[in-house]
């Protein structure tokens, strides 16, 4: 089955567009000027994209956003060709890369050399100005920066309120992405099997997208028979047989670097699902239809936590952690709780905007042991309520009534 998307993108219009809402952010919580190691936020501020994962571990590039004047991109050495004419940069120079493993025993010298390069753009366009967000950065950098007289700020809420907020070129990139991804899924759907291992069917996955300009999958969380009891085991080489129960949760990091995130559980071999699997299936099925319907624009998540569809007991000691989360470049802000955990003094509030995109949450699995069912979509808020965007089909015959 082929899953259509819409058409791609103007690029230009995507890059500059979240740079201008990043930029307004910024100007909301008074944050002068961003320095961005995470490679996704990275990407967010300008469109560049270049070895993520490497750069997960690595704080080899980095990218310098004021609120108003040039953005420099500070990149890996060899890579400056990469960016050359892209229309959210302004400057690209080498970056400093801040770690043991890059410069040894000449750390020190390294930090105090980035902490200067900072304080120089400072200096030029954000004259007088000695505040400056950072993320993700070696201590000692830090404390070099400070020695300079700067105080650090969080850069963490300026980006994650930007990116929260889709732009319209970021909801046609996640529609993209979700299209690739359920069809990969459905390959995956497929190819199940008795005979075969969970690390061969999840591989179907990522061959797909991968073919498929995808950028990589975040996890490997699909697991069968009773292994997918508690949750968040990960693929291994248990050889799948007839009568399991797979549960899958997608986690790609797809085209154009958007977050496909959305679960479904199925049945290997041709036989029917027995009563048990059928009611995990029902039941989670019954929670993530309950709490899509509590979406709407301007509902607090406090409202849509007390309103959230109540876990029964014997289920709730192995409860999925949210009931919902953001979803975007990855999964990001907001993260809202079960009603139970929520505490004041750890969970925030906040208000459900239009063009969020939001992953709805369920898993159900016994505090017995047995198997467990996942279930996830993913929606986006709409003027007036969701627009579900992982159409992907659930398993009719888990939902079909006994005879």
């Amino acid at each position: 089955m082929e899953f259509h998307a819409p058409a791609a993108p103007d690029e230009k219009r995507l890059r500059l567009g979240r740079l201008a809402r990043l930029r307004r952010t910024m100007k909301t919580f008074d944050v002068p000027a961003l320095v961005l190691h995470d490679p996704h936020n990275l990407r967010y501020a300008t469109g560049a994209r270049n070895m993520i994962p490497f750069l997960l571990r690595n704080p080899a590039r980095y990218v310098f956003v004021p609120q108003e004047g040039p953005v420099v991109l500070f990149e890996f050495e060899g890579c400056e060709h990469l960016e050359k004419d892209n229309p959210a940069i302004d400057e690209i120079r080498i970056s400093k890369t801040v770690s043991y493993v890059a410069r040894g025993p000449l750390l020190a010298d390294t930090a105090k050399a980035w902490a200067q390069d900072i304080a120089e753009l400072m200096r030029l366009h954000c004259p007088g100005e000695h505040r400056v967000g950072l993320e993700r950065i070696d201590a000692g950098a830090v404390a070099c920066l400070e020695d300079l007289g700067f105080e650090i700020l969080d850069a963490q809420q300026a980006v994650e309120r930007a990116r929260a907020i889709k732009t319209p070129e970021e909801i046609i990139c996640s529609k993209r992405s979700i299209a690739c991804v359920m069809t990969g899924e459905w390959k995956l759907r497929e190819a199940i099997r008795p005979g075969i291992s969970e690390n061969e069917l999840w591989s179907v996955l990522h061959k797909h997208v991968i073919a498929n300009d995808a950028d990589y999958i975040e996890t490997r969380l699909l697991t069968s028979g009773e292994r997918t009891n508690p949750w968040f085991q990960e693929s291994g080489t248990r050889i799948l047989q007839a009568g399991d129960l797979i549960a899958h949760d997608t986690d790609v990091v797809g085209p154009h670097g958007y977050y496909a995130d959305f679960s479904r559980s199925f049945l290997c071999g041709d036989g029917v699902p027995s009563p048990a699997q059928k009611t995990l299936y029902r039941l989670a099925y019954e929670q993530i239809h309950h709490n899509m319907a509590l979406i709407k624009p301007g509902r607090s998540f406090r409202e849509i936590t007390e309103a959230a569809w109540v876990i029964p007991k014997a289920y709730y000691a192995r409860r999925y952690y949210l009931l919902m989360h953001g979803t975007g470049l990855t999964g990001e802000y907001p993260y809202i709780v079960q009603d139970a955990d929520y505490d004041s003094r750890t969970n925030y509030d906040g208000v459900i905007e239009p063009n969020m995109i939001l992953s709805v949450e369920s898993y159900i699995g016994h505090e017995d042991g047995g198997e467990g069912v996942k279930l996830e979509e993913q929606v986006l808020v709409t003027e007036t309520g969701i627009e579900l965007m992982s159409c992907f089909p659930f398993e009719a015959e888990f939902l079909a009534a006994e005879v």
